[in-house]
């Protein structure tokens, strides 16, 4: 192997005016999301900051997201109680309570950064798994009962008395504060749970390991900013209430609609139906924005009246449907030219040497967000398609389903852990080009014109 290039890689106006809000959040995730897709396009605005070298708004992201969940249940009632347990109200001065309260979310950073060294350094584990239906049914089973309990069917937490313990371990002062946070990022894991599965996952489908760590370690500083705050600057934050609740049931829809995600693949013809057109994009909008109205967000399980309960059923299931229509969109490929491809890898090889043709083999999965753009943007491109007249062009399908052993051994045979994986090969046979990761249409292109 020579000459071997690598690319590296009754509805009142409060409550309309909560949907508005959340629908101006999720369509803003939904709407950016056309330009990539990882684990799902839930996650899609990451992985194309991160592809696009945009570190900046994707590290932005996911500081939302920990503040976000600094919003929920698990979390935002146990602020103040737990700064004052580690003394940052207690200061005699904002320096010494800043530097405290930093000590707390630093300790809540030295339990989820090594999280995503874990998930960044095991990455071809997490794309195995993805590419099993057992594994995918479990997830999807897993994301539906942590909607669930989102939605108060029933409670995932810590016996009370190991909360209490967890609390007040440490003491006061920096390493009493630096312990505290530690802890408190454990008794904050019924909330942060679903969160940090998407990033986990995520980080993991990338295999970037220092973004792995950066990125965790920004989720947990989004995490704990509340926290660092009311220490620095003793500041009384709103009283628990039902808002509270609302944002349980935000983090539940969107728990759900990453179920389906996980089964898209699995459930016969359902990757079908979506559109992209703007009908059915505007349709799926109108749907969510219906549910909301409804009362997907603002009612609640635990109501007495039969009547309500029922309807806040309807309205989520209304609002699901038309977020998944909206992830949906994003998925379909727009209309426009692309590579023929065969599946037949021997064929195409016996074929390239009695012809003299080049190979182009396209390893791919519907799992794999860095696959989808390249045959969104780099194979669709009307120069690489003329370009690729001169190949043989053959695509090897690991998606769930469509995958088996010969696939994956083939995929070995490479000696490549994940994906994605593009191969050039020379009429001889002979590699000439390896492209690991996404590359935008100008370089591939230079790529297939190198190779004769």
């Amino acid at each position: 192997m020579a000459n071997v290039k690598t690319v590296k890689t009754g509805t009142t106006r409060k409550d309309l005016l909560l949907g508005a809000a959340t629908t101006l959040l999720l369509s803003a995730l939904a709407a950016g999301t056309a330009r990539a897709d990882a684990l799902g396009d839930l996650e899609k605005p990451f992985s194309a900051a991160l592809q696009e070298g945009s570190w900046a708004y994707a590290l932005l992201l996911i500081f939302g997201a920990g503040l976000a969940t600094s919003l929920t249940p698990c979390v935002y009632p146990m602020i103040a109680i737990t700064v004052s347990v580690f003394g940052a109200r207690e200061s005699k001065s904002r320096t010494e309570a800043a530097m405290l309260s930093s000590a707390f979310v630093l300790g809540i950073a030295a339990l989820f950064t090594p999280l995503g060294l874990f998930a960044a350094t095991t990455g071809g584990v997490f794309g195995s798994a993805l590419a099993s239906p057992i594994v995918l049914v479990g997830l999807a089973l897993l994301f539906l009962a942590l909607a669930a309990s989102m939605f108060g069917a029933f409670d995932i937490d810590l016996p009370s008395g190991l909360k209490n313990r967890l609390a007040t371990v440490g003491g006061v002062g920096y390493k009493g504060a630096f312990f505290i946070g530690f802890c408190n990022a454990l008794i904050a894991a019924p909330c942060t749970g679903p969160v940090l599965g998407f990033l986990l996952t995520w980080v993991g489908t990338t295999g970037n390991v220092a973004f792995g760590a950066v990125a965790l370690f920004t989720y947990a500083i989004g995490l704990g900013m509340l926290f660092w705050v009311v220490g620095t600057f003793s500041v009384s934050l709103p009283k628990s209430g039902k808002w509270l609740e609302w944002v349980k049931s935000v983090f539940g829809i969107v728990m759900v609609v990453a179920a389906i995600y996980y089964l898209r693949d699995l459930i016969p013809g359902l990757m079908d139906l979506p559109q992209h057109t703007s009908s059915f994009l505007l349709t799926g909008l109108a749907l969510f924005v219906a549910g909301i109205a409804l009362g997907a967000i603002h009612l609640s399980f635990h109501d007495s009246a039969f009547s309500k309960r029922a309807r806040k059923g309807v309205a989520i299931a209304v609002s699901v449907t038309g977020l998944a229509a909206m992830v949906g969109y994003t998925q379909v490929l727009p209309e426009g030219v692309h590579i023929q491809w065969s599946e037949d890898y021997q064929a195409a090889l016996t074929r390239a040497r009695s012809e003299q043709k080049p190979v182009l083999v396209d390893f791919g999965a519907s799992w794999c967000g860095a696959c989808k753009e390249l045959e969104a943007k780099t194979f669709s491109d009307p120069r690489v398609v003329r370009e690729g007249e001169r190949f043989i062009p053959v695509r090897i399908d690991l998606s769930p389903g469509k995958t088996n052993s010969e696939k994956q051994q083939l995929l070995a045979s490479y000696e490549q852990r994940g994906l994605p994986l593009v191969v050039l090969h020379k009429p001889t046979g002979e590699v000439a080009a390896r492209v690991t990761s996404f590359v935008e249409a100008d370089e591939f292109l230079h790529l297939m014109r190198a190779v004769r």
